[in-house]
């Protein structure tokens, strides 16, 4: 591992402050913390599991259920950040993230996290249901501890592990609707944990450089490029039939089957892009359009997931 990992780092780039000073801190920096983007993808598959549960829950519970699961996820990012800071000091999408621009203290992101982390739980568990709130602290536990302060330093499987973090919350939501956890939020999970691999290795092929300054074993930094696009043609293999299933199970119905079918092959097709295009800028442009449009492919699933269970009978179900 490269002295990045030794957790000594500079916190600004221009003259050091004590840590106990206080921060330069703008509330537009906290909520950079909160990862704010990756929050609104943990709210809407969320949601799409509260709503997809069986029996009926009350607007002000699931308010409440969806509030506790956002504040939850942007503590996990906040602690994320708060952890990874020598990290991304070195990484050019990330330098300009409020630590290691000196504009907020690693103490500052550590209670700000903690206080998130805790306070989410205990409101959800009091106000909710107990087993959502297990199902949040053990997320938030998942995220900062085996993922970010364990995995990701320690093997190239990282994201393959660590990615069911991210796809823990439709089962929170489902959880927070229903007080248990059903067979369909199972297979939400496991679609958002298949999707997780081939959407971040797409990003890590064209970020390879970055991940080995930070001395992160990503795939492409430790089993190579061409490894990293086998590995992601064959979890989109498995993903594309597996995110079709909620159809063929009777879960869904013939919009989400068409959807999941059109989007399904999109995908397949921009995996396999990616796996014959090897060098310059055809496999950078390959790699970047398969990001893209696996951001966008999660979204129309869980969308017309979402629109079947509060509208089916716009779809004539």
């Amino acid at each position: 591992m490269s002295d990045v990992a030794s957790r000594e780092y500079d916190l600004t780039p221009s003259e050091p402050r004590a840590l106990d000073m206080p921060s330069p801190a703008s509330v537009a920096d906290y909520v950079a913390l909160l990862k704010p983007r990756v929050m609104s993808l943990v709210i809407f598959t969320a949601l799409v599991g509260l709503v997809r549960a069986p029996g009926e829950v009350h607007p002000v519970i699931a308010f409440t259920a969806l509030l506790c699961i956002a504040i939850g996820a942007g503590a996990s990012g906040a602690l994320n950040m708060w952890w990874d800071a020598d990290i991304d000091a070195v990484m050019s999408r990330t330098r300009r993230r409020p630590i290691p621009a000196g504009r907020v203290t690693p103490g500052e992101a550590l209670a700000f996290g903690m206080t998130l982390s805790v306070g989410s739980v205990i409101v959800l568990g009091l106000l909710v249901n107990m087993v959502a709130a297990a199902l949040l602290a053990f997320t938030i536990f998942f995220y900062v501890v085996i993922y970010t302060m364990w995995l990701k330093r320690w093997t190239p499987q990282n994201i393959v592990i660590g990615g069911a973090a991210g796809a823990f919350p439709p089962m929170v939501g489902w959880a927070a609707a229903s007080g248990g956890i059903g067979l369909e939020s199972l297979l939400l999970f496991l679609i958002i944990f298949f999707w997780t691999p081939p959407h971040f290795w797409a990003l890590a092929l064209y970020k390879s450089g970055d991940y080995a300054r930070a001395g992160v074993p990503m795939l492409p930094v430790v089993a190579g490029p061409s490894e990293t696009r086998r590995q992601i043609l064959l979890y989109t293999l498995l993903l594309v039939p597996l995110a079709m299933s909620p159809f063929f199970l009777g879960m869904a119905g013939l919009a989400y089957g068409v959807v999941s079918g059109v989007t399904g092959a999109l995908m397949l097709l921009l995996a396999v892009q990616v796996y014959r295009r090897r060098e310059g800028a055809p496999a950078e442009i390959a790699a970047r359009r398969l990001f893209g449009f696996s951001i966008l492919y999660l979204f129309l699933l869980f969308a017309v997931l979402l629109v079947e269970a509060v509208a089916p009978a716009g779809f004539g179900l």
